[in-house]
């Protein structure tokens, strides 16, 4: 199977450990990504607080790069970059005024026919076809995961076609249920980590970040899973200054899904390099791993 692929900026900076995850996980799945030749940044919130022609002309040149590829479908792996997209995507169809308008301003007539895919719709879709548990190799019981979509994953301004609840996703569920796992229920899965406010704001966003961290402490978690590069930068790079600020002992190693399923496949956790997290990650995957050994 061949996806058009958009790894946006993060993933190409501060989260280029998720791209390369990304792309390794993908393969051993039988999914080849195509990066977008070309691409540029979806203008993530600063184009849409700055300029609202840029917020949908940005991801809609994407939009048209992809459907030029020959692809049909676009995987997005970054929240924030799939959000602007499908916004774009919902004005390209809605309105004709803008996409003529865009059209014009980009001098090349952008078509919106691609559909747009997150990370966990690619993941689901491959559980459904079998191919997931024919690669599973471990089956990591004893981690006690809270699932955190954070705030952009599936809620937008307007009615958007997700395939998930916009208040109560369960993809990530679904998925981590399939390797055998059992994901809490807990309160924050999709409250707001700060975003970018950790830098120009962080008393507000520390605050925000606790919150999260003491609920899935109080369910019983021993780790986040995340899709988006911001809120896992976020609760894992801060979350030392944030419990010693807010008197939280205990720390949370904060997940991307494609760790865990990497791990799951024997991928092993130096090729997924794991052992970069400021949180440490790697203890509570060695002890599964070997624990779970079918080999």
């Amino acid at each position: 199977m061949e996806l058009a692929y958009y790894p946006g900026c993060s993933l190409k900076q501060s989260s280029s450990l998720y791209d390369r995850q990304m792309r390794l996980v993908m393969e051993r799945l039988g999914v080849t990504l195509k990066e977008l030749d070309d691409w540029n940044c979806c203008g993530a919130t600063s184009a849409g607080k700055t300029d609202d022609f840029l917020s949908i002309a940005m991801p809609a040149r994407n939009l048209g790069i992809a459907a030029g590829s020959g692809q049909s479908e676009l995987v997005i792996p970054c929240s924030a970059c799939y959000s602007r997209t499908l916004v774009a995507k919902h004005y390209l169809e809605a309105d004709r005024e803008i996409k003529e308008t865009i059209n014009l301003g980009l001098s090349k007539k952008i078509v919106s026919d691609v559909k747009v895919l997150s990370i966990l719709e690619v993941l689901l879709g491959l559980i459904e076809s079998g191919e997931l548990a024919r690669q599973l190799v471990f089956k990591p019981k004893g981690l006690r995961p809270a699932c955190y979509y954070g705030c952009m994953l599936t809620r937008f301004p307007f009615p958007v076609p997700v395939p998930d609840d916009v208040e109560n996703p369960r993809g990530m569920e679904r998925i981590l249920e399939a390797m055998d796992l059992h994901p809490l229920e807990w309160n924050c899965k999709t409250s707001c980590c700060g975003a970018s406010s950790a830098v120009t704001d962080p008393e507000v966003s520390y605050g925000l970040m606790a919150k999260i961290i003491r609920d899935a402490l109080a369910r019983g978690a021993n780790c986040l899973v995340t899709t988006c590069p911001m809120c896992q930068m976020n609760l894992d790079a801060y979350q030392d200054e944030v419990c010693a600020k807010h008197g939280i002992s205990e720390r949370l190693p904060t997940y991307f899904i494609t760790e865990i399923v990497g791990v799951a496949m024997g991928m092993g956790i130096k090729p997924l390099e794991i052992d970069r997290h400021f949180v440490d990650g790697t203890k509570l995957l060695e002890e599964l791993e070997r624990y779970e050994s079918e080999q």
